[in-house]
């Protein structure tokens, strides 16, 4: 195997509990870290919080070509990749990962990623990431080695590759000491199966708009009272299915 590409941070832990690790198998290895690089997830890989490491697909196709992909059986456009190819590459990405790391495919069909399953595999040591493209990856390879499989969303991508990151971004910011203020992950959205409440800032009158006078009366016990409002008012508008599970959850 050709050589990976590896972000891992200089801080290092000083014998705490080891970094959360992503490994991302991928057709494009060049596409990162990419936004990962950057920001909070940026400064959390210098901390040492976690590490990337990326895994060219290609660099397992046994053919001079370096082929990944071939004509699906039934007919039908476009090209699945190849599940001897898929299966090498993964199975030395599993054999990397830390001990319990989760392996998914990023896949239009899978279940949709949500904020509870990002705390979940924040907690978990790590995370082996499967990026399809062309028509997606033989099936097979993902029954045998049992991965799960995420959707970000109902639309399509060209590859899973930004898939990859949102969910690795998801995760990040979740794990201990990456967010400055902790207590602001208890009010951000989808939080109690709710959206966040609006957020404004000085001036306290822009473009003939004022803030809502609640926000400047030192009141906080309205305050907090009108942001719960606000939350359940855009929650109920904007996500009418987050609202009716939510609604579903306080009456029993």
């Amino acid at each position: 195997m050709n050589a990976t590409t590896d972000m891992a941070g200089k801080g290092g832990t000083g014998g705490a509990k080891a970094p959360w690790r992503a490994l991302v198998l991928t057709l494009y290895p060049g596409m990162f870290p990419g936004p990962l690089g950057a920001s909070i997830p940026g400064r959390a890989v210098e901390d040492g919080a976690w590490s990337l490491e990326t895994v060219d697909i290609r660099d397992f196709a046994s053919d001079r070509h370096r082929t990944v992909d071939d004509l699906p059986f039934g007919g039908g456009p476009g090209m699945v990749m190849k599940p001897d190819v898929v299966d090498a590459a993964l199975a030395v990405a599993i054999a990397k990962a830390p001990e319990g790391s989760v392996a998914i495919c990023l896949s239009p069909r899978g279940k949709p990623f949500t904020q509870d399953r990002a705390r979940e595999l924040a907690a978990a040591p790590g995370v082996v990431l499967l990026c399809g493209r062309f028509e997606g990856i033989d099936a097979r390879v993902v029954e045998a080695r049992e991965l799960e499989e995420i959707s970000i969303g109902d639309f399509v991508l060209s590859g899973g590759e930004p898939a990859a990151m949102c969910l690795i971004d998801a995760c990040v910011r979740l794990l201990p000491g990456v967010l400055g203020a902790a207590e602001s992950l208890g009010e951000e959205s989808f939080e109690d199966g709710l959206l966040e409440y609006p957020h404004y800032t000085r001036p306290a009158i822009w473009q003939d708009r004022e803030v809502p006078a609640v926000l400047t009366s030192g009141n906080h016990a309205k305050i907090r009272a009108w942001r719960r409002a606000e939350a359940e008012r855009l929650t109920a508008e904007r996500r009418p299915d987050l609202w009716a599970k939510r609604q579903a959850r306080t009456k029993h």
